[in-house]
């Protein structure tokens, strides 16, 4: 049985996302639903990789342009500050 659940996200990374699950041709409700199956099928995150999954994960969606990547920059700035 599928349950909507409302996530609040940074819009770049939204679109980002969107962007990499039409090339992949899923959808994006898929990959984080198997992000996290994988994530609490194991009871911990994967140790595969050196640190955590979320660094095992991260640079998979790449920023589109500089522009995208000088946003998301100045958000996590202003988030962090």
């Amino acid at each position: 049985m599928n349950t909507k659940l409302t996530l609040s996200l940074n819009k770049a990374i939204i679109e980002q996302a969107k962007a990499y699950a039409k090339e992949q041709n899923v959808s994006l409700s898929s990959i984080i639903e198997n992000y996290l199956l994988k994530v609490v099928s194991s009871g911990k995150p994967s140790t595969k990789h050196k640190g955590s999954i979320v660094e095992a994960l991260s640079g998979i969606i790449q920023l589109g342009t500089k522009q995208d990547e000088d946003n998301f920059k100045a958000y996590l700035e202003e988030k962090h500050s």
